[in-house]
């Protein structure tokens, strides 16, 4: 096999975390900004990195978004994180999500690492309850960049240097649930993986670029995408 870089998409790819980490943000709007700073971030977040959805908040209230504004919120955000992840009751880890982690590290010259809009932490914060957090030595994280397409960036040069080769001679894969995760994937000129856990019609995700797009990770043919050579002519979805 080529040398690969993978990069799993936490939110929807991975797993569900029953609404912690939006409650977690509206919880830190609310301490810093009162019922105002809820009201500042009803928007889907969907595929958005942690710092933009707090930036686009800032700006919805008017006010200073400069870094350090930023950074005081995803602190508030952290901190409620830690408590409403292990609270919450219908945190899961979406189908095929464990076996799959089991069998990518056994093939040849594999990198598997995280490519998420999460910041560090919490990207291992919820993770954790699911025990997938060792899965994942590295990764390109919200932290890194606030744009996705340049975190993905950030992941595949960490993967490649795991791999030790240059990023050019490496295969980079994306996996994910939403339109952004293939919009950033093409951006870096990695393969795109699409999954439909995370509420985005596969074959909607196959129609904007990805490779292959599936119900979920269980699929039988989901292997064969993570391991293949893409031409241009063999995007494919499952029958959902």
């Amino acid at each position: 096999m080529r040398p690969t870089v993978f990069l799993f998409d936490i939110d929807g790819t991975l797993i569900s975390t029953g609404g912690a980490g939006r409650r977690s943000m509206e919880g830190a709007f609310r301490d810093l900004h009162g019922a105002r700073g809820v009201a500042a971030i009803e928007f889907s977040f969907a595929g958005m990195t942690d710092q933009s959805i707090v930036r686009t908040g800032l700006r919805a209230l008017e006010s200073e978004a400069h870094d350090d504004a930023v950074n005081r919120l995803l602190d508030a955000y952290l901190i409620r994180l830690a408590d409403e992840i292990q609270r919450t009751e219908t945190y899961r880890v979406h189908p095929g999500v464990t076996s799959i982690l089991e069998w990518l590290p056994k093939r040849e010259r594999a990198a598997i690492g995280l490519g998420t809009g999460n910041v560090r932490k919490g990207a291992y914060a919820k993770l954790a309850r699911g025990a997938l957090d060792g899965a994942f030595p590295f990764g390109g994280f919200g932290c890194d960049a606030e744009d996705r397409t340049e975190l993905l960036r950030v992941g595949a040069q960490r993967g490649a240097a795991m791999l030790g080769v240059p990023l050019a001679e490496c295969r980079v894969v994306v996996i994910g649930d939403t339109p952004k995760d293939v919009a950033a994937a093409h951006g870096i000129g990695a393969d795109c993986i699409g999954v439909g856990t995370g509420g985005f019609d596969p074959r909607a995700l196959v129609e904007l670029g990805a490779f292959a797009a599936f119900a979920t990770l269980a699929e039988e043919a989901v292997r064969e995408a993570l391991l293949d050579q893409p031409s241009g002519s063999t995007a494919r979805s499952s029958g959902v």
